[in-house]
């Protein structure tokens, strides 16, 4: 496993984004971890965050594309960190866009924020996670209203590497179904194979309980 990937689960276990215990997801299933994407809120954390998301998207989309889009609201932050670390990282300059909830009528009209997505350009979709692939629905057809646009992809922070609609994962069904390419910082077997009975700062964040915890969620709902 990459080293930024190591130190990527790590640092949501600090910060507390991803949690182990009983929970239940958006779509109303019972789960023994969560990720909640909304717990990044300082400078620090945001731009640690950009970090990881930057060596995520150059592992697999190398410099080619112009443009990385935040879906509101969310996404947003993480494609201004991105793209600030992004130059940081490898010294070239990307643009940022997202969309507003609602179109502004006065001002700087419209519906997206930041750099205007032209003809030609080539688009990356940033999120935080993806459970059933719901808000690419309402996302590509903003980006692609812009005009003759190339979606490259969509990277997201942890694949949860569970069903989307189908027997599929989410991240899949996206891919197939958009056809484009899809790509996380982490999957959830990465998360397990670097936290199971392994200490990290005194304390095993998954042990045996935990792990059958999570073997029983996945075999219920685990992608195929």
């Amino acid at each position: 496993m990459e080293q930024y990937k190591q130190e990527f689960i790590e640092f949501m276990v600090d910060c507390g984004v991803l949690k182990f215990g009983d929970f239940v997801t958006k779509s109303g299933r019972k789960t023994p971890f969560f990720i909640n994407a909304g717990l990044y809120c300082t400078g620090m954390q945001l731009r640690k965050l950009g970090e990881f998301y930057a060596k995520a998207i150059h592992h697999t989309f190398g410099t080619e594309f112009d443009i990385l889009f935040g879906p509101a609201y969310k996404g947003i932050p993480l494609a201004v960190a991105t793209s600030m670390q992004w130059n940081e990282l490898f010294g070239t300059e990307v643009k940022y866009c997202a969309n507003r909830k609602e179109i502004k009528d006065h001002g700087d009209t419209g519906i997206l924020l930041g750099s205007p997505i032209k003809d030609g350009d080539r688009v990356i979709i940033i999120e935080d996670v993806t459970t059933a692939g719901t808000s690419i629905q309402e996302t590509l057809p903003i980006v692609k209203g812009q005009g003759n646009v190339n979606v490259l992809g969509l990277v997201v922070s942890v694949d949860r590497m569970e069903r989307g609609h189908g027997e599929k994962s989410a991240l899949s069904e996206i891919r197939e179904n958009y056809e484009m390419q899809t790509t996380a910082i982490v999957t959830m077997e990465e998360v397990i194979e670097h936290l199971y009975n392994k200490p990290y700062k005194g304390k095993i964040i998954i042990d045996d309980t935990m792990k059958a915890s999570i073997d029983g969620y996945y075999e219920k709902y685990g992608a195929k």
